[in-house]
């Protein structure tokens, strides 16, 4: 626990203008991130009397060992930069909504020729048109089940698409109307782009010209008799009228406008959001999270928007936000909202009639959704807790261990060696720490010499960032990194467990020990009886089958056991997909794929020559001879056989084929078999 006197800046040393603020650990790592109009009075506070701090700036200030700033010249620019930090660095302390679900949203794929209609999750992607998010993934079929009836766009992926255009014949739908079937050449790209932009506007909530339009055509059909047509259409009108009612009208005014509430307690705050879109709630998401740092409400809105429009622009971003209280740079926060829309946005708080009602809805939403998040969770803190505590208990650690690493050795009968490590932090798996190895230092089957070589280089990396960084052996005049961001292997765990017995853990130890490095605890977790191992004991640790402690070991080595095997056959499957063409230097999937569409195949290659190799574009005459001698080297092991009739397929001229010895003969028989 550091001294906050002890990296006090000096007086006058902190310039009195807008700027962002870093707080590092002793590891240089950025821990929390914050903007102020005026650093010095800011930074000013977190120095007083830590009695008189709020009990979690108290924890991150005696947590630090350092503070930076960086000046800029007006609030938006420091609201932008301390969004982008907090993005990069993933400060611990500050406040980080996580999605209560990943919520779909209804996709337009109009950067498709022929755009494609489709159930969405995750990262939004550039030129496709979204509209949601959905509670539900059912809510989006429905909706889209009734508007393909009118709107027949298509929803078949690209693998059916193509599969139907070459056999000539549309899917189910597209014999049952509810596709325009592009894929055969029913309607034209134009007109199918056509459709998919009239969907688009309908979901957009530009209704009323469209159903006007079709009720006028309804008409027009029934007085010309044609009532096929305009059964047809009255039915079309029906569909959307129902899709319609799926989102009720919640503002008479057709306003398009993101409404954000919060509930919290001391310790977590859980915010919803209402997507309003034509007077009609089109999506809905909330978030929770911890209040690590001190902030009251006004914070948590300020956050919870950087958060929905950090990568949004243009009309993602609605011109009305309504918030229940105004965040401290009120005008900031609007002027970079309305930098990313590019139009004016309205923030403020709602005061009287429909805005307010709803506001008071989406309220009690997030009262709701804090609640049942707290009911999940409040056993599954409790479980955690008591499990490190059992593991600290059990092997005689000084605290429990809140980070934990666990490494794994998997091969196949030797080949393809590999090890895994997975990290838990907490109790809950860290998967973006979890880093792979090659074993690289012998051949063969050996888990102990692989346990022993993996665990060196992990902590050979972990006392290099030390290094870099000035806080182990650093050599004189050498100034630490300038990088927040978290290294590789730069943080220590409290416990290494290892998939094995004595002889690993045995290993394991020796690794550590050769590097120097004492103040890291080992331990293995044998699966036959799930016995727990130390260093130097003849005798394991049995924790009771039913033990907190025991179930957490098991997931953590399960972890490292199914991500080793995962990379295992990752490797082993690109290893024999490999073909003899992947040998030849300098030569890229363009030209090799070029190389095979050219001949037809790998054994019509082989069997050509050198001049004609030349002939395929991009393949010069050195390029060719490497290719020849690359196909040379794997010659098949047996002869091509006809599986139908068990004939052996004999070669015309067997002395043309590429790296054939002249003559023929028993040599020129090996070349035949199956494609590579």
């Amino acid at each position: 626990m550091a001294d906050p006197s002890s990296y006090r800046p000096k007086p006058g040393q902190v310039p009195d203008s807008p700027g962002v603020y870093r707080f590092r650990d002793e590891h240089r790592r950025v821990i929390y991130v914050g903007k102020a109009k005026s650093l010095r009075q800011r930074l000013a506070s977190y120095f007083q009397d830590i009695a008189g701090l709020h009990p979690r700036t108290a924890t991150m200030v005696t947590t630090a060992a350092s503070v930076e700033w960086t000046v800029v010249s007006t609030e938006v620019e420091a609201l932008q930069l301390e969004y982008s930090w907090i993005k990069e660095y993933d400060p611990r302390f500050n406040v980080k909504y996580r999605d209560d679900k990943s919520y779909p949203s209804l996709a337009v794929t109009m950067n498709e020729p022929y755009p494609r209609v489709q159930v969405m999750r995750g990262p939004k992607k550039k030129g496709v048109r979204y509209f949601g998010p959905y509670g539900h993934a059912w809510a989006i079929r429905e909706t889209v089940d009734l508007m393909l009836r009118v709107f027949p766009v298509r929803t078949c992926s690209a693998g059916v698409f193509k599969r139907s255009a070459q056999i000539g014949r549309p899917c189910l739908l597209g014999y049952i109307g509810k596709c325009s079937a592009p894929c055969v050449g029913r309607v034209t790209p134009e007109e199918h782009r056509e459709l998919a932009e009239d969907f688009c506007d309908f979901m957009a909530g530009r209704t009323g010209t469209y159903l006007s339009r079709l009720e006028k055509e309804m008409h027009e059909a029934a007085e010309e008799m044609e009532y096929e047509k305009a059964a047809r259409l009255r039915d079309d009108i029906g569909a959307l009228r129902r899709a319609m009612e799926k989102n009720a009208v919640v503002l008479a005014d057709a306003t398009d406008a993101d409404l954000v509430a919060v509930a919290e307690d001391e310790l977590e705050a859980a915010v919803q959001i209402f997507h309003v879109r034509g007077g009609r709630v089109r999506g809905q998401r909330g978030w929770v999270t911890d209040k690590v740092e001190a902030v009251d409400t006004a914070g948590l809105v300020e956050h919870a928007l950087q958060q929905l429009y950090g990568e949004e622009t243009g009309e993602s971003v609605p011109k009305e936000v309504l918030v229940p209280a105004l965040p401290e740079d009120t005008p900031a926060l609007s002027q970079w909202l309305a930098e990313r829309r590019g139009s004016g946005v309205s923030l403020r708080i709602p005061q009287r009639g429909d805005k307010k009602a709803l506001m008071e809805t989406v309220h009690r939403n997030a009262q709701q959704s804090l609640a049942l998040h707290k009911t999940k969770r409040a056993s599954d803190l409790t479980t955690r807790s008591r499990a490190l505590e059992e593991i600290a208990g059990a092997l005689e650690l000084d605290s429990a261990p809140l980070r934990i690493e666990c490494f794994d050795i998997s091969h196949l009968q030797g080949d393809d060696v590999v090890a895994s490590m997975v990290v838990f932090e907490d109790g809950l798996a860290r998967k973006s720490e979890y880093r792979r190895f090659q074993i690289k230092s012998f051949e063969g089957q050996d888990d102990v010499r692989s346990m022993h070589e993996v665990v060196s280089r992990r902590f050979r990396r972990y006392l290099q960032e030390k290094l870099k960084t000035g806080e182990w052996e650093a050599q004189e005049g050498e100034a630490p990194e300038d990088d927040g961001r978290a290294k590789r292997f730069a943080y220590p765990p409290q416990l290494v467990v290892v998939d094995g017995g004595q002889p690993q853990v045995a290993a394991a130890k020796r690794a550590l020990e050769e590097l120097g490095v004492d103040d890291v605890a080992v331990c293995g977790l044998a699966k036959r009886l799930e016995e727990v191992w130390l260093p130097g004991e003849d005798d394991p640790v049995v924790l009771p089958r039913s033990s907190e402690g025991l179930y957490l070991l098991q997931r953590v080595r399960d972890e490292a056991h199914r991500f080793a095997i995962q990379y295992q056959r990752n490797k082993r499957g690109k290893r024999l997909k490999a073909g003899p063409l992947d040998e030849v230097p300098g030569l890229g999937e363009s030209r090799k794929h070029a190389l095979v569409k050219h001949f037809g195949s790998v054994k019509k290659l082989r069997q050509a020559t050198i001049d004609q190799i030349c002939e395929v574009p991009g393949i010069g005459r050195k390029t060719a001879e490497a290719v020849a001698v690359a196909l040379a080297r794997s010659v098949p092991a047996g002869p091509a056989v006809n599986t139908a009739t068990g004939e052996i397929i004999e070669d015309e001229n067997p002395a043309q084929r590429v790296g054939a010895p002249p003559g023929g003969g028993r040599e020129a028989s090996s070349e035949r078999g199956t494609d590579q």
